[in-house]
């Protein structure tokens, strides 16, 4: 009798309200869960193609103005699919940019005589569905486009950007000057940390490249 009363329990149990709202919270956490695997999995063969194309800086060229040392190059495999989705939901993107200058000379240690460091910010208006850049070594000058292409061949460039001024170079000297770029940074969302926690962090960097000139 007693054994047959815990199965009439456990059957009113299972025809309850409750059981069926738990079950229905099992099944969206399994297909939740399946649904990241999923993505995580489906991404891993761009990732791979990707790996061939390490994001560089390239024709790196160095310049006067009337009052300052400027500096012009172009980052080339600097984007993903993966950069794209997250912009296009609303995240923006921070293109950061290191620029030293040093003066050289032989058997004597590099005089470092400036660092400039500066960002490029895209955001996607959804709205409108155009793209925001903001270029900080410009006074922040933010300039507006329709198609991703355009935006993308901006956010990449460094287009005279200043890196000091001219006063301060000695004339008949070496100089060499170094840049590097960090392209993309992100942190996964807390409730996925548990699920995919060696993709917690990841970011794109490209080597440092020099330059070296005489002024």
């Amino acid at each position: 009798m007693h054994y047959g009363y815990l199965e009439n329990s456990s059957q009113r149990w299972a025809s309850s309200p409750s059981f069926h709202i738990y079950t229905m919270n099992r099944k969206i956490l399994i297909a939740a869960t399946l649904f990241c695997l999923f993505s995580f999995l489906t991404s891993i063969p761009y990732s791979i193609a990707n790996q061939g194309r390490k994001a560089t800086i390239k024709e790196l060229t160095a310049t006067t103005s009337e009052t300052h040392l400027i500096v012009f190059g172009t980052l080339e495999n600097s984007f993903t699919s993966e950069m794209v989705e997250i912009l296009h939901s609303g995240i923006p993107l921070r293109f950061s940019f290191f620029i030293n200058l040093y003066k050289t000379a032989k058997n004597w240690p590099d005089e470092q005589i400036t660092a400039y460091n500066f960002q490029h910010i895209m955001t996607f208006d959804t709205l409108k569905e155009s793209y925001r850049i903001s270029l900080e070594e410009d006074n922040n000058k933010v300039l507006t486009f329709r198609s991703l292409f355009e935006a993308q061949k901006v956010i990449n460039e460094i287009n005279g950007a200043k890196v000091v001024e001219l006063k301060q170079l000695i004339p008949d000297n070496l100089y060499k000057l170094t840049v590097r770029a960090e392209l993309y940074q992100k942190t996964l969302p807390m409730n996925l940390h548990s699920i995919l926690p060696f993709l917690s962090w990841w970011d794109v960097k490209t080597d440092t490249y020099s330059l070296e000139f005489k002024y």
